[in-house]
């Protein structure tokens, strides 16, 4: 009886987010390649899983070309009142290609007493972590490469990894201002990963897993309904406190105002990334930006129901939550000040990792009260 209660409790699930937009409809993008070409076993497991890692790295990777030389400008521009990129191509967006050809040609200048293997493995460690992240979130429409039962605990392990590639790039330096960036970096990342990690804690109590796309699945039920119109299940309704917590730790984690001391060009140079340039400044430019996608969808999964929404494809949805965390980064960039580092670490660790735990607390209460 216990197995069959399981099982009917998975096509309950299952059955909800489909209704939705959200996860867990259908096979996963691997288990669709390889149908789609005829494959099986090992073999199909490999193809199905190499061909839809490219597709969702590619995805990723169009995503950031745009927000990145082209969207960044406009929409700080749009905030300061003032003309961006217009002159290349249709709206400025050929901006995006000069860009690329400009940096990816220029010098690639090693300075003396670099630590060499460290110094380049830093750039390309950015990026790969934050990629890594996205093989288990549901992207909706089909779109997840894997949903394993530890889902939401891997993807923050991958987008962790991205500390050590800034203390290797500060390292192996040989520079001052990137020693110091780095270390910044880890003092950060220590005060608010902790807090970030905790509140996400408070959602996995709300759903029960740790598995993606059981969260969304999780907020699939109405709310409540106001004339008429039924307001989602989503946590950060049933947990605004919390939803707010995370956003802002989230800001910490991918270094955007108030919380850019890793590299305050005022004070530091660029910090880390100081005597990076050509393709590997590129690299670390794209892992900047592909982590800010990884906050986006962290957000959207945990507290916004993920891929879910009304009309528009599941995928579109996913899309539209994660470039609206992006708007509201660059907004923060435009006209939040940035703080002292010893204020930034004080408000971590005196303030984030209270409230976090004290949400956790909150929520274990009434996750029991109502069970």
């Amino acid at each position: 009886m216990d197995g069959v209660f399981l099982q009917s409790g998975t096509t309950t699930s299952t059955a909800n987010a489909s209704a939705s937009g959200g996860a867990g409809a259908g096979p996963m993008l691997p288990e669709t390649i390889s149908g789609a070409l005829g494959l099986s076993g090992m073999l199909g497991d490999v193809v199905g899983g190499l061909i839809g890692a490219f597709v969702i790295a590619n995805i990723m990777l169009g995503m950031t070309a745009v927000a990145g030389p082209w969207a960044k400008r406009k929409i700080t521009a749009a905030f300061t009142n003032r003309i961006a990129v217009n002159r290349i191509g249709p709206f400025g967006l050929l901006i995006i290609v000069a860009d690329a050809v400009r940096l990816l040609s220029k010098e690639l200048i090693v300075p003396d007493g670099v630590d060499r293997p460290a110094w380049d493995l830093a750039p390309i460690i950015l990026p790969f972590s934050a990629l890594l992240g996205f093989a288990v979130i549901p992207l909706g429409s089909g779109l997840q490469l894997a949903d394993p039962e530890t889902g939401i605990v891997f993807a923050f392990a991958a987008a962790s990894i991205a500390s050590l590639g800034l203390v290797m790039a500060g390292y192996a330096s040989n520079n001052k201002y990137s020693l110091l960036g780095a270390l910044r970096s880890i003092a950060q990342n220590l005060a608010y990963e902790i807090p970030l990690v905790v509140t996400a804690a408070s959602v996995i109590l709300f759903a029960g897993s740790f598995q993606t796309s059981q969260i969304v699945a999780a907020q699939s039920e109405t709310l409540l309904t106001v004339a008429g119109v039924s307001i989602p299940g989503w946590y950060a309704f049933v947990n605004p406190f919390g939803f707010v917590l995370f956003v802002a730790a989230n800001l910490a984690e991918i270094g955007r105002n108030p919380f850019d001391i890793p590299e305050a060009p005022t004070e530091i140079v660029a910090g880390y990334q100081t005597e990076y340039s050509s393709v590997y400044f590129v690299l670390f430019y794209l892992g900047e930006f592909i982590h800010i996608f990884l906050g986006g969808a962290l957000i959207a999964v945990l507290f916004l129901g993920g891929p879910a929404g009304p009309v528009l494809p599941g995928f579109v949805w996913m899309v539209i939550k994660m470039w609206a965390f992006f708007l509201f980064t660059q907004w923060a960039r435009s006209a939040v000040p940035r703080v002292r580092i010893d204020q930034l670490i004080e408000m971590g660790w005196k303030g984030m990792l209270v409230l976090s735990f004290a949400n956790l607390v909150l929520t274990a209460v009434i996750v029991g009260v109502i069970a």
